[in-house]
């Protein structure tokens, strides 16, 4: 995730926005007295910041006794594909040489599972653009996407491998299969330098055309499970959320945040109104979060490839563990696989296919 300087466009987009209106679930989100400003504790972070420590990333087994529920046939997650994943993209991706060694990658594993291939070169990288060789080009599409880069010094386990395998793991299981909605997966280069990639797709028509909805995925690994490890930016009244959701209690970091615009609430909501069949209680709980004028009054929302969506308005949610609000290993050298909850992660990856199962249906 990113925490670049974008509060000066939110305000010029913002003016433009129209609320649509409707009944939902989701409670309208509530803001305090203090709802300008900005956690100090947040800002502090960058994602830009220069980290003179670095190891190794430690390799762990994955615990064979997590498991996950078969929501349907083929749709049950592959474990030990996606930790193999984690494995092989573990480590600093923030050179060229780096990211470059990534890309090959994850053009072998793409390809592999049935999907062309479109590099999308810009100034400062290259997005990975990928989509089923069997889709029709005038379907509505629905964008799976994560970014590949890392800041500097840090293996970025949870920010941002987590994030791909399990998008790796949805090509997976999709790539082959004909569905009424046209699925793209797209790998955006240099999100930690400023959501530049996410930019520089969104600035081509063409990659726009027919896009319905978009899902982020930006650190999906992480949990802590001791009471005061979660917290929440300034300004921000999430605890009616928490309880019409079921999250109790709110300061331990063991869910997972869907955030999204409110006129765009049937996204948001596709998160939530899974058949009974397709979760359980291994899954983690959702917490979505409907964000009014684009972001305008929360810019801490706008730190991931989403909000180009946004300022497009196209249908966009970031899927995240909430990044440094949770997790002391943020942008550290210390973001190793030894440091990731494999359940959550399992639990959260099994959540993006029943979504995406769902979605790919309509």
């Amino acid at each position: 995730m990113t925490n670049q300087r974008l509060v000066a466009l939110c305000l010029i987009i913002g003016i433009l926005i129209v609320i649509l209106p409707g009944k939902t679930t989701l409670l309208e989100f509530q803001f305090t007295s203090e709802n300008t400003k900005i956690s100090p504790a947040f800002n502090r972070i960058s994602k830009t910041a220069d980290f003179v420590n670095s190891q190794k990333p430690i390799k762990t087994p994955l615990p064979s006794e997590i498991k996950v529920s078969n929501p349907q046939p083929n749709t049950e997650i592959n474990q030990d594909q996606i930790w193999s994943h984690l494995e092989n993209l573990v480590g600093e991706r923030y050179t060229e040489n780096h990211r470059e060694y990534t890309r090959h990658y994850l053009i072998k594993q793409l390809q592999k599972f049935g999907f062309s291939l479109d590099l999308q070169p810009f100034e400062e990288g290259i997005n990975i653009v990928a989509k089923r060789a069997t889709d029709d080009p005038n379907a509505a599409t629905l964008l799976i996407g994560a970014h590949y880069d890392t800041v500097v010094n840090s293996p970025g386990a949870d920010d941002n491998a987590s994030g791909i395998a399990v998008i790796l793991e949805i090509a997976r299981l999709f790539g082959s299969t004909p569905t009424a909605t046209s699925l793209e997966i797209v790998f955006f280069d240099q999100e930690e330098l400023g959501l530049f990639g996410s930019f520089a797709f969104t600035s081509r028509p063409e990659n726009l055309q027919t896009l319905r909805h978009v899902i982020i995925l930006d650190m999906v690994g992480y949990a802590c499970r001791v009471e005061g490890c979660q917290h929440y930016p300034t300004g921000l009244n999430v605890q009616p959320l928490l309880e019409v959701n079921g999250i109790t209690p709110g300061n331990k970091g063991e869910f997972l945040v869907v955030v999204g615009e409110i006129q765009h609430r049937d996204l948001l909501e596709s998160f939530q109104q899974l058949p009974s069949n397709l979760s359980n209680q291994t899954l983690p709980p959702i917490l979505p979060l409907p964000i009014p004028l684009k972001g305008i009054l929360t810019p801490d929302v706008l730190r991931s490839d989403h909000a180009p969506f946004w300022y497009q308005n196209i249908a966009a949610v970031l899927v995240t563990d909430t990044a440094n609000l949770r997790s002391p290993h943020y942008h550290q050298p210390t973001d190793t696989l030894a440091n990731l909850d494999p359940e959550f992660l399992m639990g959260s990856a099994q959540v993006l296919v029943n979504v995406v199962t769902q979605l790919l249906e309509n």
